[in-house]
């Protein structure tokens, strides 16, 4: 269970950057929002990214950006991370210009997470940890929500409905290709009201540790007394 609330804490890490490049585009109305999101999307992660489509409505309050892929380092394979199908969101205009953001409808799709042991023994999510700890090593890490106040101004209040989509998660063994593992978690708009804080996601954690249990049971990072040595990562 631990496993997995990592891994879903990294997931929405990557989405809460891409909404905070949204706001912060939304008010700079820059006309190449694309190629600064992939720049600011590989800064924040140190990985390879590409972005299919990028739209910022400009007269509807609306943000969408499909095919949104986090690619591996070289020696982890060099094939995606994190695929991500869309993120789409819908959000209160009006609370906005109040410094507000209140998400009427959010969309996320995850397509597939691919979880990699290198030839050498280290798994990838240690790994992309301890890059970005030390990309970052001398600054405070904050909660999501505290760097988007901190950058925009803007508060998050909560999102009405979230529904949230998963494909497949798999383990690849680059030492021993037997060991690989292929899970269908087959989740399809599962619906989260009124979520608020990470603590409303709970439900959702469970369910796909249930679907991806096969994964989870080869993948299990802990620290000697039990946890995860990223725990303070995220949140």
């Amino acid at each position: 269970m631990r496993n997995f609330k990592f891994i879903l804490k990294w997931a929405l890490r990557v989405f809460l950057v891409c909404v905070l490049l949204f706001l912060i585009f939304l008010f700079s109305l820059d006309s190449i929002l694309r190629a600064i999101a992939v720049h600011n999307i590989q800064s924040q992660t140190g990985m390879k990214a590409e972005i299919g489509a990028f739209h910022v409505g400009l007269g509807d309050p609306v943000i969408t950006i499909k095919n949104l892929k986090l690619y591996n380092p070289p020696e982890f394979g060099g094939e995606p991370f994190l695929d991500i199908a869309e993120i789409h969101v819908e959000y209160d205009k009006a609370a906005l210009a109040d410094k507000q953001l209140h998400v009427h409808l959010m969309r996320f799709d995850l397509r597939e997470l691919d979880i990699v042991r290198s030839v050498d023994g280290k798994t990838n999510l240690f790994e992309i940890n301890t890059r970005i700890g030390a990309h970052k090593k001398k600054e405070k890490r904050e909660d999501p929500f505290a760097e988007l106040k901190r950058l925009t101004h803007v508060e998050f209040t909560q999102i009405d409905k979230l529904s949230v989509s998963v494909g497949t998660a798999k383990y690849i063994d680059l030492g021993d290709t037997n060991k690989n593992i292929e899970e269908t978690v087959g989740i399809e708009n599962q619906v989260l009201p009124n979520v608020k804080t990470k603590d409303d996601l709970a439900g959702l954690e469970v369910l796909i540790a249930l679907r991806a249990s096969e994964v989870l049971k080869v993948f299990a990072p802990t620290d000697t007394d039990g946890q995860l040595p990223f725990k303070n990562l995220l949140f």
